[in-house]
């Protein structure tokens, strides 16, 4: 699976933002979906996973409330609908797939759980 991800933007905080991540080949239905993002200076952190039938979402703390993670297995997409951005959003988003399932929630949250990676697309968010 080769992922793409798009929509990155310069924008004001409370504004709205929706990021794709567009996946090449069949698997993309069979797999788990998450975002990550790293901000200038800081380390890669889990933003949001979605399961392969879209039936079950995690988020970070930080972000919950305000973003929607979700996914068209026909269309091989995934997407991240972004509300009330603040500064503290500004970062390079990654979407990830992997192949592995688990019914523990936090096995999402770990980057370990994801074998693809897209090369990621810059939020900037002014105040």
């Amino acid at each position: 699976v080769q992922l793409q991800a798009s929509g990155g933007e310069l924008v004001q905080a409370g504004d709205s933002l929706t990021l794709s991540c567009a996946a090449s080949g069949r698997a993309f239905s069979t797999h788990i979906m998450g975002w990550f993002r790293q901000a200038p200076g800081k380390e890669r952190e889990f933003v949001s996973a979605i399961t392969r039938k879209g039936d079950r979402t995690w988020y970070a703390a930080s972000v919950k409330g305000r973003f929607t993670i979700s996914r068209d297995n026909a269309k091989n997409a995934g997407y991240l609908q972004m509300n009330s951005l603040r500064p503290e959003d500004t970062a390079v988003y990654y979407c990830a797939t992997g192949r592995t399932t688990s019914d523990s929630y936090s096995y999402y949250y770990s980057e370990g759980a994801y074998e693809y990676w897209g090369q990621g697309t810059e939020v900037t968010v002014s105040s």
